[in-house]
């Protein structure tokens, strides 16, 4: 029974991970709903459990609902602002359009803006196209209220949320005219680039040096950036990667990794959010790939 409960795990573990990371955006935080998870389902007497899938992740949604709302005490000690964790991803997540999306360091950042219950009807829904029925007994609510609930979440991310997809290609070309501004100091290539509207966020958790608070307005944004290269230049490095599905852009000092860089694009192309991550403590997980998925996936 004990390789039987392995084997199902094992199955969903990328599936398990995927849920517990959006719900949480915190990748530390998720594995170890993940190992929370295990403990739970390795005491499940397997043959009362009909769909294997179903209540994996319904344990999996619980443990995580209940160390988002720890997270949200953390969240407001935290020093400076707080985004989300970084994941160095492969090129193939990029194929399932929706999932790029819905883990996006944008849209995590939208789902930030929901309650926890409403964050999980609407991640679980949306997402993973879990039935109603099934996430009721999940969030224990009625199906009647998690439709409404679920009604209401996507009226929330729908108002703020980019009104279209932007495609990877549109969003490396961005950042590649982005990089390129930035390491010449050509102010106007780069306000060319940038939404007038244009929001710069750092995250150095206490320990890095970071904008305290969000910088806003192309003009403010670009100096900052360039001046702030400008210092830096002889020892520092910024190369395209992968995070979150996503084209972004890593900055190394010394061949040493140092910030994540990612970005919100608008409809006409123009960068309107851009993320720094500096908190060494969110990049462990940008030294190797994770494995992000909608279905289960069997062991190799």
């Amino acid at each position: 029974m004990a390789d039987r409960a392995t084997e199902d795990f094992l199955t969903h573990r990328n599936l398990l991970f995927t849920v517990a990371y959006e719900l949480l955006g915190s990748a530390a935080d998720a594995e170890d709903v993940l190992q929370e998870t295990w403990l739970r389902w390795a005491g499940v007497d397997l043959d009362q459990v009909r769909d294997h899938r179903a209540y994996l992740v319904r344990i999996t949604t619980r443990q995580a609902l209940t160390r988002l709302r720890t997270l949200g005490r953390r969240k407001e000690s935290y020093v400076g602002s707080w985004l989300p964790e970084p994941l160095l991803t492969a090129p193939d997540v990029a194929d399932d359009v929706a999932l790029a999306e819905s883990v996006s360091m944008a849209m995590l950042l939208v789902l930030e803006t929901l309650a926890p219950t409403e964050r999980a009807v609407f991640v679980l829904r949306e997402v993973f196209d879990v039935g109603y029925d099934e996430i009721a007994g999940t969030v224990e609510k009625s199906p009647a209220t998690v439709r409404q609930i679920a009604h209401r979440a996507r009226a929330h991310v729908a108002a703020r949320r980019p009104r279209r997809t932007v495609s990877p290609a549109e969003t490396r070309d961005a950042l590649d005219a982005f990089r390129r501004a930035v390491e010449t100091g050509d102010l106007r290539s780069l306000l060319a680039v940038l939404a007038a509207d244009v929001v710069l966020v750092g995250d150095g958790g206490g320990i890095k040096q970071a904008i305290p608070r969000p910088v806003a307005g192309a003009d403010k944004v670009a100096r900052l950036v360039t001046g702030g290269w400008s210092r830096v230049a002889a020892v520092a490095s910024m190369e395209p990667t992968e995070v979150n599905g996503c084209p972004a852009l890593v900055v190394r000092f010394d061949g040493e990794l140092d910030t994540v860089m990612a970005v919100r694009l608008d409809d006409d192309g123009r960068i309107t959010g851009l993320y720094a991550v500096r908190n060494p403590e969110k990049l462990s997980h940008m030294s190797r790939e994770t494995t992000l998925s909608r279905h289960a996936t069997m062991p190799g």
